[in-house]
């Protein structure tokens, strides 16, 4: 196996939730309706909240990444829901239909044997392919953790 196809490889396996961490699949796997927008004492954000931003922050890495006129959020703000529920019982659905979407749209792109993986991003300041699928998978690794403590917490099971 080539090198350049074991490192695609990897990324695919780090962007899907393998290896060390819970994919986000069972994270979200069973989420009641009625505890989503719950605050817990000393927690930042609700599962809402913290669905909502992996929605946000994975859209922008990669239309970033495809859209040389692409305009991120204002940063922090841009990028956290407000709101601590989603506003309709159709808003976790769509936004866990949209992550499932864009993590499709990076695993395109790292799979595309087109796509340099090492060649820095044109419209970018020095970011590669690469350096955004790790991104990516960092930040989502992080945030699906605390959506499962925040599971854990509610009582909810982790894996049904």
């Amino acid at each position: 196996m080539k090198e350049k196809d074991y490192i695609r490889e990897q990324l695919v396996h780090l962007l899907t939730g393998g290896g060390a961490h819970i994919s986000f699949a069972d994270a979200v796997k069973n989420f009641p309706e009625n505890k989503r927008g719950l605050r817990i004492p000393n927690l930042a954000h609700t599962a809402w909240q913290l669905i909502d931003h992996l929605r946000i922050v994975q859209w922008d890495i990669v239309e970033f990444i495809i859209n040389p006129y692409h305009i991120s959020p204002e940063f922090p703000s841009g990028y956290w829901p407000k709101e601590g529920a989603p506003r309709h019982s159709d808003d976790w659905e769509k936004a866990l239909e949209q992550i499932s979407g864009d993590l499709n749209r990076m695993l395109e792109l790292v799979q595309n044997h087109n796509n340099n993986l090492f060649l820095p991003i044109p419209h970018g300041t020095g970011q590669t392919l690469f350096r955004e699928a790790l991104l990516l998978a960092d930040h989502n690794s992080y945030h699906i953790g605390q959506l499962v403590d925040v599971k854990k917490l509610l009582g909810i099971p982790v894996r049904n």
